[in-house]
């Protein structure tokens, strides 16, 4: 077997969780003990790296994790990371276990804090996991799927008693200020409109006329789905309510899209995410966020990743309009 490169890592995840973290931790820490790299979890993400939270994994520190949501290594966000001084704390800490290279599970605000982290001699490599698919480098992210399916799983629950009593439902779904899952899940729930951060609506247009455009032609009970960023629910459906006269209540989905089980698709993506780092570490290749282009892996050096953009398909939307009637 060839020496690997780097053969100390740390590994932590950071932000919001997501389902599927910890099947990346399980392949990180397998794939790097293939390899003879030993691997240190560093718990509550940074803040662990500032405690000192930080302990040795074993081949059975991993095992029975692939099907759980969250994240075994916890995860919190720093203020305190965020100075010069938590960042020389943090890396001394790292230096003390004799870590060579930090694996990072998360968002943009975990990319940045390993940028900040490889500025004091500590390189990284970063995987994308957040459920709100905003990761302008990749094509998908780690606990979008599973996000999703748990959103439609709620929402079709919600329209057996939307229906009964033929009210109008306005439901809110988690994104951030992106809309990647307000317009999926939108178009596949069958809602009457979806908002989203993207793109503004006209409430009068868009949302009332059409509801009293298809309640003439025989529709009894709405579903409108509103991104986080997007609207207020509440606020919405009182608008609808008071300009339609149809009852009207708010539901936000909020947490409970994070947990559960995650899906196929994030079990299997995650595994191949938590592969290619230690791949990329073993060759001594740090600094990268690994990413999905067209269902590929590829890889950015961390700065260029967070500079990068990402626009959504607004074609959803018009798909949806059109086949909401």
């Amino acid at each position: 077997m060839e020496e690997p490169a780097i053969k100390r890592i740390g590994l932590l995840t950071s932000g919001g969780d997501a389902p599927g973290m910890n099947a990346a931790i399980r392949a990180v820490v397998r794939t790097a003990l293939s390899k003879n790299i030993k691997v240190f979890g560093i718990k509550h993400g940074y803040n662990g790296m500032l405690s000192d939270d930080i302990e040795e994994m074993h081949i059975r520190s991993v095992s029975e994790i692939i099907h759980r949501g969250g994240t075994i290594l916890y995860t919190a966000r720093s203020p305190e990371f965020m100075t010069l001084q938590g960042q020389q704390t943090a890396a001394a800490n790292c230096r003390k276990h004799g870590i060579q290279a930090v694996v990072v599970i998360g968002g943009d605000g975990s990319y940045r804090g390993a940028l900040d982290l490889s500025a004091q001699e500590v390189p990284c490599i970063c995987i994308p996991g957040t459920i709100d698919n905003d990761i302008a480098c990749t094509d998908y992210t780690i606990g979008y799927d599973t996000a999703m399916n748990t959103a439609i799983q709620m929402i079709d629950k919600l329209r057996d008693t939307t229906q009964s009593h033929e009210r109008c439902s306005v439901v809110e779904v988690m994104g951030r200020n992106a809309g990647y899952i307000a317009a999926n899940t939108g178009l596949a729930v069958g809602a009457l409109v979806t908002l989203i951060p993207e793109r503004e609506t006209d409430v009068d247009k868009e949302i009332i006329a059409k509801m009293k455009f298809t309640r003439k032609i025989g529709k009894k009970h709405f579903i409108i789905i509103v991104a986080e960023g997007a609207a207020h629910a509440e606020d919405l459906a009182k608008e609808i309510e008071d300009k339609t006269g149809i009852e009207s209540r708010a539901t936000i989905l909020g947490h409970v899209q994070r947990g559960g089980a995650p899906t196929l698709r994030d079990r299997v993506a995650a595994s191949r995410l938590g592969y290619r780092a230690v791949e990329l570490l073993a060759r001594g290749i740090t600094n990268r966020v690994i990413a999905f282009h067209d269902e590929d892996l590829v890889d950015f050096d961390i700065a260029d990743a967070l500079a990068m953009k990402k626009s959504l398909d607004l074609s959803l939307l018009q798909i949806s309009d059109t086949l909401s009637v």
